[in-house]
């Protein structure tokens, strides 16, 4: 999925970390659309007609419909075409080393996703000309896997990082829960640090993924809604909430929102930090009850 992930098991025998590790390698090779061969690739080379797909990728489905309708098509798994003609279209250092406009006819289509569970299995097709690119929410998905399953076999605490998703369940090392700071890529130290015994954790940035082509910063966040890279306000959302797919999709699906209305969708489901272009700092009213923040360029008015 592009990422590094960083996983902390206690109370397990060591094959239960193993067979986690062995399980994000495997929900790589389904979900990642830089592998020819995945579920995901399948569904876009073949859009239109039905494919065969695992209990995992219909899960995968499903989730990205549920975060497609919360968020009011902010969140669109199908967005492909327009990562692709924004020149996303090979591993990330090649594009920053060598940026280039990119083609592609494929639209967006969420709404006519077709999903199917057979005597047989799963089966799925999405809507002629549409192609499919999990993002975010397929390493946030792939977290609360990992620690549900981990946590069933009998861990007592996990910790799992995948590429800045990161999901908790039990005790930390230390036996009260776990610490997570909130790293901001221009700033020495953290925004924010993050006491949770249980849930997610997910930032959303513009900041990272960058490259430029004719002058015009790009970036790997598309707004749906104009199929270019985002021109948002906010550089940066940082989002808990009880699982990690949904602490993804709202992080981004905040960004995309522009600082004057970021908070709006969380609606109580969720907390969130959000950094502004100037570099102010707001949060949610009950953040405060995960964290003790460092007071930054001063709270926003």
């Amino acid at each position: 999925m592009g990422s590094d992930c960083h996983l902390v098991v206690l109370g397990a025998p060591r094959h239960a970390a193993l067979t986690a590790i062995e399980r994000i390698r495997l929900l790589e090779s389904r979900w990642s659309r830089f592998i020819p061969t995945s579920e995901v690739s399948r569904l876009t080379a073949h859009h239109g007609r039905p494919v065969e797909i695992s209990a995992d990728t219909a899960l995968l489905l499903r989730r990205s419909i549920e975060a497609w309708s919360l968020t009011g098509g902010l969140f669109d798994p199908t967005v492909l075409g327009d990562v692709l003609r924004a020149g996303y279209d090979r591993d990330l250092a090649e594009v920053i080393a060598a940026p280039r406009r990119g083609q592609s006819a494929l639209q967006l289509g969420c709404p006519a996703i077709v999903l199917d569970q057979g005597a047989f299995g799963w089966t799925a097709a999405l809507p002629h000309g549409a192609g499919f690119d999990p993002g975010g929410i397929g390493k946030g998905l792939a977290a609360d896997i990992v620690t549900d399953e981990l946590v069933a076999s009998g861990a007592t605490g996990v910790c799992i990082n995948l590429g800045g998703d990161i999901r908790v369940a039990g005790d930390g090392p230390s036996g009260d829960g776990w610490t997570i700071e909130i790293d901001h890529p221009h700033r020495a130290d953290p925004v924010a640090r993050v006491g949770l015994h249980q849930g997610a954790v997910a930032t959303s940035t513009t900041l990272l993924r960058r490259w430029q082509i004719d002058a015009e910063p790009l970036t790997h966040v598309i707004d749906p809604r104009t199929g270019r890279p985002t021109r948002t306000d906010v550089e940066l959302v940082s989002v808990i909430a009880g699982r990690a797919w949904l602490a993804e999709v709202l992080a981004t699906a905040s960004m995309l929102r522009g600082w004057d209305r970021c908070f709006d969708l969380l609606d109580g489901t969720a907390e969130a930090l959000a950094v502004h272009g100037d570099g102010v700092i707001d949060t949610t009213d009950g953040y405060a009850g995960f964290t003790r923040r460092r007071e930054h360029e001063g709270a926003r008015s």
